[in-house]
């Protein structure tokens, strides 16, 4: 049973379609929802997004933190990503992401920190596998 996935920020729609599939990163670690999974509404983390279709196909994401919630019943598994900002790996400026990583480093404010974190993680998007 796939899950109907919109991931959405106050800009735009992101991505929306069916997945198999969907795990995210929340503050208390990874979780994978499934068709047919209990309602759920969680806080998410700055990490990957996970989009795991049928054709075995995966795409990847990266949110800076937000919630994601999952209701269930007879119409089916639907699934809303909303953060604050979210791209698709295909829309990462890895080269940018770099150099804030760079610039970021040593820093030891919040903000700051927060922001490496962001950067971080659409750097490891790049490093991951492609399917």
């Amino acid at each position: 049973m796939p899950v109907d996935l919109h991931v959405v920020t106050p800009q735009r729609e992101v991505w929306a379609g069916e997945a198999e599939m969907v795990i995210a990163r929340g503050i208390d670690g990874e979780v994978g929802i499934l068709g047919g999974h209990a309602p759920l509404l969680i806080q998410l983390a700055v990490g990957p997004l996970r989009i795991l279709q049928e054709s075995s196909s995966e795409i990847r994401a990266v949110v800076d933190g937000g919630f994601m919630h999952v209701t269930s019943g007879s119409e089916g598994t639907r699934v809303d990503v909303m953060a604050s900002q979210a791209e698709l790996q295909s829309e990462i400026d890895f080269e940018a992401a770099a150099r804030r990583q760079q610039e970021l480093q040593g820093r030891d404010d919040e903000e700051s920190k927060q922001a490496l974190a962001r950067a971080q993680a659409r750097l490891d998007l790049r490093s991951s596998d492609p399917l």
